[in-house]
């Protein structure tokens, strides 16, 4: 098994169009014998969409893990005096999530987890999914690029007629890339 032995972080934030497609990841993530948590911003935890209604997403999320959810500040402190995570996923991550981040904004459970997570010098997998990747998020995608122990997710333009600022991450490509930050590896080509 590929993560045997690994404890991952896993935090969605509301790109809400984009979640179906971390599913199966994290249970491919659970299967390749990884302890998987749960994490979940705002967003996530309290609104229903178009897309599915919260409390469904909250139960899939702890019946293919087996765990809680981590949905608050308090319940995501822990993260970084505990230390007990390897690896740290944000998928799908909004623009408002990668704002947060580069500019040290800690305001739900995600950005304090990252935050907690961070201060152990411990990789965090960012899977971008932003309608103004190539916009106003192009700087904070820029400066956490640059920024130590921050990983991505391959990702690429996702209709660039359409949406030419919109960026998503291959959500595929999320337990390659965790492989890799595990060893201090950025997945290459990261654009795609």
């Amino acid at each position: 098994m590929l993560f045997s032995g690994i404890k991952a972080g896993f935090a969605l934030t509301g790109s809400f169009c984009k979640i179906d497609e971390v599913f199966p990841e994290i249970k491919k993530l659970v299967e390749e014998g990884a302890e998987v948590f749960p994490i979940v911003s705002d967003s996530v935890f309290r609104t229903d969409t178009r897309f599915g209604r919260a409390a469904d997403i909250i139960k899939k999320l702890e019946e293919l893990t087996g765990k809680k959810v981590i949905s608050s500040i308090v319940e995501a402190e822990p993260i970084g005096p505990k230390s007990f995570l390897d690896v740290l996923v944000v998928a799908p991550c909004t623009g408002n999530t990668l704002g947060k981040l580069a500019n040290g904004i800690t305001d739900n459970a995600v950005t304090m987890s990252v935050k907690a997570h961070l201060r152990n010098q411990k990789p965090v997998v960012i899977a971008v999914s932003t309608n103004d990747g190539l916009g106003a998020n192009a700087k904070n995608i820029g400066l956490l690029m640059n920024t130590k122990n921050y990983y991505f997710v391959p990702f690429g333009q996702d209709d660039p007629v359409k949406k030419c600022n919109s960026l998503v991450a291959k959500m595929d490509m999320i337990l390659p890339t965790i492989a890799g930050a595990l060893k201090g590896i950025q997945v290459q080509p990261v654009l795609v």
